[in-house]
């Protein structure tokens, strides 16, 4: 009896000890970062854009000209040396007949032949100039490739922001234009059945006439923003901002 009882306490404080265990304790502590993925910003998109333009890939490529040139000017040491080497045919004739008919080595000139290497004094100092003239090279064009960049992000900053201006200037005109004709259609109603003067009537029109010129000035200014970013980045500014 007495076992029994020890043994079913154990089985119990066995249980509450499972019980008690946390039960997330062995999952996965791994999460998604897929909340914090930031997109790129539009005005960055269109920078990078704006770099395909020809005028920047003429800069990029005048980098790549340089540092070619710094190349040639460090392996063109070899075209300063100049060897040179001739052959004394008198002294060669002379020993032949002298081996022929006398068996001996009379009739000799010497030097027998000539062999000259030839460096120009300024060699050292010339080549070291030029190394140095070439990496200078390399050093203004990428200066002008900066200096490109940030005339193409400036340009292209300023004509998104003019384009957005333009944009919402087109929207808010649009719906100045738009009371001023619903304006005008009540004046010619009321004109109609006599009940304003045709003073009333022509101010109303007028206004009318007048914000649908602004209307049309804005939509020009706007297409004229448009057509200079889209000039600058290549494609078409719809393909690039987000679809609503």
């Amino acid at each position: 009896m007495l076992k029994t009882l020890i043994l079913s306490m154990g089985m119990l404080a066995a249980m509450n000890a499972v019980a008690q265990t946390p039960a997330g304790r062995n999952a996965s502590t791994y999460h998604s970062n897929l909340d914090t993925v930031r997109q790129i910003d539009i005005r960055e998109k269109l920078v990078q854009l704006a770099l395909q333009n020809p005028n920047y890939e003429i800069a990029d490529r005048k980098v790549v000209i340089a540092e070619r040139n710094l190349k040639k000017a460090k392996g063109s040491w070899l075209g300063a040396l100049s060897a040179t080497s001739n052959l004394n045919e008198l002294s060669i004739k002379n020993m032949n007949q002298s081996t022929t008919v006398n068996g001996g080595n009379g009739g000799l000139f010497f030097p027998r032949y000539n062999f000259a290497l030839t460096l120009p004094l300024d060699f050292f100092s010339a080549k070291s100039n030029d190394v140095k003239i070439a990496r200078e090279n390399i050093y203004i064009a990428e200066a002008e490739k900066n200096e490109k960049y940030r005339a193409i992000r400036r340009d292209v900053l300023s004509r998104y922001e003019d384009y957005l201006m333009h944009k919402e200037k087109l929207e808010l005109q649009s719906r100045i234009t738009q009371g001023e004709y619903t304006e005008y259609k009540l004046a010619e109603k009321d004109f109609a059945d006599g009940s304003i003067s045709a003073d009333a009537f022509k101010k109303a029109e007028n206004a009318y006439y007048s914000q649908q010129m602004t209307k049309v000035e804005s939509q020009r200014n706007f297409n004229v923003a448009k057509y200079e970013l889209e000039m600058l980045i290549g494609v078409s500014i719809d393909d690039v901002l987000p679809r609503k």
